[in-house]
């Protein structure tokens, strides 16, 4: 099992660059996949075309107010994981599990951890994970993956974005978190990259792995409300993820 984590900072295109990854692994059948919606701005399932019934955030609140009366015999913890393991959405190219955003008051961090243990539990019956990080570094600086094979720092093409990613792959140096490979990759170019920007990307100690075009049939599905998932493949951002994944995981039949 390999874990693909994707970061950034927010409005970078993170969701949409981890459901295109999905697609790619899914047309290149290198499941089954489990893709992780960490970002407590819900979106995910959108782009992907699937609906979900509930989330990690929900499932705390509700243990929260009926902690009281569980089911007889039913344990706190275990209580958790077969809510947990309920919410899980199950589609024929991949698996989705939700983390949302708590409703009420209280500490993110504990649904961070019920996220985290139940990865655990649920790792061993896929070939991969990919998790969509919410923006910035909140789930890395509170050790929600220990074991992360490939990070994907996403940036536009901004001084910004390219910092914000500095910032994370600084902040991995200074956990026990493990990290195989770390990668930059700007997403929403258009034309050529300013010599300024890779003066930043160098200053940050990165080193630009790939870059996705502006894609004018993103936003177009986008504003109309159509999943990314159904995207055809011979578009400008679907092309370059299928290059960039070619490079990243050396084709399907030497594993993943």
């Amino acid at each position: 099992m390999k874990t693909i984590a994707i970061s950034g900072k927010g409005g970078t295109g993170k969701s949409t660059l981890s459901a295109l990854i999905i697609r790619w692994l899914k047309e290149q059948e290198m499941g089954p996949i489990l893709a992780v919606d960490a970002d407590s701005n819900v979106n995910l399932n959108d782009l992907l075309g699937v609906q979900i019934e509930e989330t990690v955030g929900a499932i705390r609140e509700e243990l929260k107010k009926s902690a009281h009366k569980l089911p007889g015999g039913m344990t706190k913890q275990e209580f958790l994981e077969y809510k947990i393991h309920a919410s899980l959405r199950e589609s024929r190219d991949f698996d989705l599990i939700v983390m949302g955003r708590p409703e009420g008051p209280g500490c993110y961090c504990y649904a961070n951890n019920l996220l985290r243990d139940i990865l655990k539990t649920l790792s061993d019956n896929y070939k991969i994970i990919v998790i969509d990080n919410e923006a910035g570094m909140e789930h890395l600086s509170r050790r929600m993956t220990q074991k992360i094979d490939i990070l994907l720092l996403v940036s536009d093409p901004s001084a910004r974005g390219v910092r914000a990613a500095g910032k994370i792959s600084k902040l991995l140096s200074e956990l026990d978190t493990r990290v195989g490979k770390k990668i930059l990759v700007l997403n929403r170019v258009k034309g050529s990259i300013p010599d300024i920007l890779d003066k930043i990307i160098e200053e940050q100690g990165l080193h630009l792995f790939s870059s996705v075009p502006e894609d004018d049939t993103l936003l177009r599905m986008d504003q109309s409300g159509k999943p990314i998932w159904k995207i055809e493949e011979d578009t400008p951002a679907y092309l370059a993820i299928h290059q960039m994944m070619n490079k990243l995981i050396e084709g399907k039949n030497n594993g993943v």
